[in-house]
């Protein structure tokens, strides 16, 4: 599995986070991937197809989740995650390491992504994040 392109088209509700989550999990084991990598792949997912199917789409279930996947040189993965959403300014995202924001219930996903992935890029709109992963 040197290459390989992946295409996942979810609904807008909660359930398609345990299907990411299942689609990671056999992704895992058989590119036999690191736990280092793996924890950070998997939150990576999580908070970008959760902020797909909350904020991007709004839990509309006329709306889907797309998440592409490309192997490159069975040393790399991008993943793609995008929504039917209007988007959002991802530049103008508060700090959530500011003292007035870490008491805050949400606000970290995008920062957490940033952290976590090789890469992480948005498209222009905001309703597209590509998230690369080297392992």
């Amino acid at each position: 599995m040197d290459k390989g392109l992946y295409s996942l088209q979810l609904p807008s509700n909660e359930n398609s986070i345990a299907v990411v989550e299942n689609f990671v999990d056999d992704l895992v084991a058989t590119l036999n991937i690191g736990d280092d990598v793996y924890a950070n792949l998997m939150t990576c997912l999580n908070e970008a197809v959760t902020n797909a199917i909350f904020h991007g789409n709004k839990q509309n279930p006329n709306k889907l989740v797309y998440l592409n996947l490309e192997i490159i040189n069975n040393k790399r993965l991008v993943f793609t995650v995008a929504d039917q959403g209007e988007g959002f300014n991802f530049n103008n995202l508060p700090d959530p390491t500011a003292p007035e924001n870490l008491e805050n219930l949400s606000g970290r996903g995008v920062f957490i992504m940033k952290q976590l992935a090789d890469q992480c890029i948005f498209n222009t709109k905001g309703n597209e994040v590509e998230l690369h992963f080297k392992f």
